[in-house]
């Protein structure tokens, strides 16, 4: 895969550089990020990669290497939000955000490719989109910070492209460090690498991608978006950061609507586990977060009610098979799941995990290893 020979075939000249932002995988603190709560994403070694020119004429031409089709070829000052466009949303949903802000992106000609899973819920869009972020904050020096460019990207995929995510996917592409956790405050954006060498402690973090994304997702995500709205309304706060675990209880009282009621119990009740699980690596005890994300599965299985049969199962095959704790990741229906092991156990969990799903008439799930990796950077 030679990106900078791809572009100058494409465009007919050198690419003025070559970036590349990686997905991400989240341990532990799912739909707490829109509630200003706390995250622990990781970055992974899969890799959207782009090779990027600088124009001033004000147009912006768009290409992927692993979308059938032609150059995309836009007008920078005539790009307007939910247009649709595609895949090529993102990246111009970034340029379009920029010159929102007063940055002056006069054009670009972009190449892409990727190794992220799309569809697997590892924030194949978020890498898309810090990558332009990235390629476009060096060629036009506009001296953004990581969390800049991570809320320009956030930006881009809420009024752009129409998804109300929160800020996480786009924090842990940006800044992300190899061999590290981040440790993230979404109300501040706040955040501290915490060291997370699985290898030299005999673990592994399997990734599960159970290949399904179920239509009932459509829509969901907003939906409980605005649950956990309604109930922050509900409890007289701003976010439901502001209800703390321990009074949780009397919070729940105070709620009269169930759905609403169970919305609450998760985003709280995972913000805590979030700490739980940062207080456990502070300590050395990495095997102890294996059944805080079990329960946490719990939670966004039952509470938040944003699983499924293949990743219940995921979670149902690899504990019985042996391993610390496991747990659906991203934003459910289908996606992928994360897996804490010991290492030499790692092959005999995830063929557990094959041979339940091929039990159940399921296709092959995909299984990798998530090492923690580097950030967005320029190649």
């Amino acid at each position: 895969m030679n990106v900078a020979a791809d572009f100058e075939a494409l465009y007919g000249t050198a690419p003025d550089g070559v970036w590349a932002a990686p997905g991400r995988v989240n341990l532990i603190g799912e739909y707490t990020d829109f509630n200003d709560g706390f995250v622990l994403p990781l970055a992974l070694p899969h890799t959207t990669v782009a090779a990027v020119s600088r124009r001033d004429d004000g147009v912006l031409r768009l290409h992927s290497g692993d979308v059938d089709g032609g150059i995309v070829q836009l007008d920078t000052a005539a790009l307007e939000p939910l247009s649709g466009g595609g895949w090529a949303a993102y990246p111009a949903g970034v340029v379009w955000a920029l010159r929102a802000a007063g940055h002056p992106v006069t054009g670009a000609d972009v190449h892409l490719t990727s190794t992220v899973p799309t569809g697997a819920g590892l924030s194949s869009s978020a890498a898309l989109e810090v990558v332009t972020a990235l390629a476009l904050n060096d060629l036009f020096a506009l001296g953004l910070t990581r969390p800049e460019l991570a809320r320009t990207a956030q930006l881009a995929e809420n009024a752009f492209v129409g998804v109300p995510c929160g800020v996480m996917d786009q924090m842990a592409s940006a800044c992300a460090e190899e061999g590290h956790a981040l440790h993230l405050d979404t109300r501040d954006l706040a955040y501290r690498q915490v060291p997370f060498d699985l290898a030299a402690e005999g673990l592994a973090l399997l990734v599960v991608d159970t290949r399904v994304k179920h239509a009932l997702g459509d829509g969901a995500y907003a939906e409980r978006r605005a649950g956990c709205e309604a109930g922050a309304r509900a409890l007289g706060v701003r976010t439901l950061r502001e209800v703390d675990a321990a009074h949780l209880p009397a919070a729940l009282d105070r709620l009269s609507d169930g759905t609403v009621r169970r919305y609450v119990r998760h985003v709280v009740s995972d913000n805590d586990r979030v700490v739980r699980v940062i207080g456990l690596l502070d300590a050395g005890e990495t095997r102890a977060i294996g059944p805080v994300l079990t329960e946490g599965h719990a939670s966004l299985r039952d509470d938040l009610r944003v699983s499924c049969p293949e990743l219940d199962l995921v979670v149902e095959a690899a504990n019985a098979a042996g391993a610390l704790g496991a747990r659906m990741t991203g934003g459910g229906f289908g996606g992928s799941a994360v897996v804490l092991v010991e290492a030499d156990r790692a092959e005999e969990t995830g063929a557990a995990v094959r041979k339940a799903f091929a039990g159940a008439g399921y296709a092959e799930p995909g299984i990798f290893p998530a090492v923690p990796s580097a950030g967005a950077r320029r190649l």
